[in-house]
């Protein structure tokens, strides 16, 4: 009944289906991008340098002559690989921090809260853009550090929901009838807590994105010739 309804409040809401369109008709750029775009997104034609939109290349070509709207395509893939998997490595991390600071508070959450206080102080993306200048740039480090340095919002939010969870008649009843701890936590109370994590998760993919072009922009993201939304900028 609850999935009913749910997909009943979708269709009825014209801004989510348009929003799930939009996503849905990325993931499906990305997915057949070798038969959707028109060029190879590498190859090289000096002899067709910045030419301007035409039939041949409907969003021109860059310096180097490869053609842009390839690119786009073919970039979809990083582009969209490091939101899901950074903002997904955050959401754990998240979960089980702001889980655990939750349900047992005491000097368990004192301890964890003191840790979000710590990575607070330090702004997130000069953080990532430190931690970036000494590893290698690549694709997979840029994910971890964006998954290591994103999770504090999760945790945050987690936390102010398990503290009002655990006071429930449900969990008292269910811990009164001999349920452990990690029955407790993943059985009755984190699957009530996930409504504002997947809203914070949904809004962090673009986030993890903007974050991505950035790094390449600056040439410490996704290293050429493999193109992205940032390298592409």
């Amino acid at each position: 009944m609850r999935q009913r309804e749910f997909w009943g409040r979708l269709k009825r809401n014209r801004m989510a289906m348009t929003g799930l369109g939009l996503v849905l008709g990325l993931f499906v750029v990305s997915a057949f991008a070798p038969w959707l775009a028109p060029y190879d997104p590498n190859q090289i034609d000096l002899k067709q340098v910045l030419m301007p939109p035409s039939p041949a290349h409907y969003l021109g070509t860059d310096t180097l002559g490869r053609d842009v709207l390839s690119r786009i395509i073919f970039g979809s893939r990083v582009s969209l690989k490091v939101g899901f998997v950074a903002v997904g490595l955050a959401t754990l991390i998240g979960l089980l921090v702001g889980a655990l600071a939750g349900y047992y508070g005491g000097w368990v959450d004192q301890g964890l809260m003191r840790l979000v206080d710590l990575m607070l102080c330090f702004p997130a993306f000069f953080l990532i853009l430190a931690v970036i200048a000494v590893l290698e740039p690549s694709i997979w480090n840029i994910m971890a550090v964006i998954g290591l340095t994103g999770w504090i919002g999760v945790a945050r939010l987690v936390r102010a929901e398990f503290l009002s969870l655990r006071e429930r008649e449900f969990v008292t009843a269910a811990r009164a009838l001999g349920a452990g701890d990690t029955r407790l936590i993943l059985r009755h109370m984190l699957p009530n807590a996930l409504a504002p994590v997947m809203v914070s998760a949904t809004l962090g993919v673009a986030g993890a994105i903007l974050t991505e072009s950035a790094l390449s922009f600056l040439g410490l993201g996704v290293q050429p010739p493999t193109p992205s939304w940032g390298n592409i900028l």
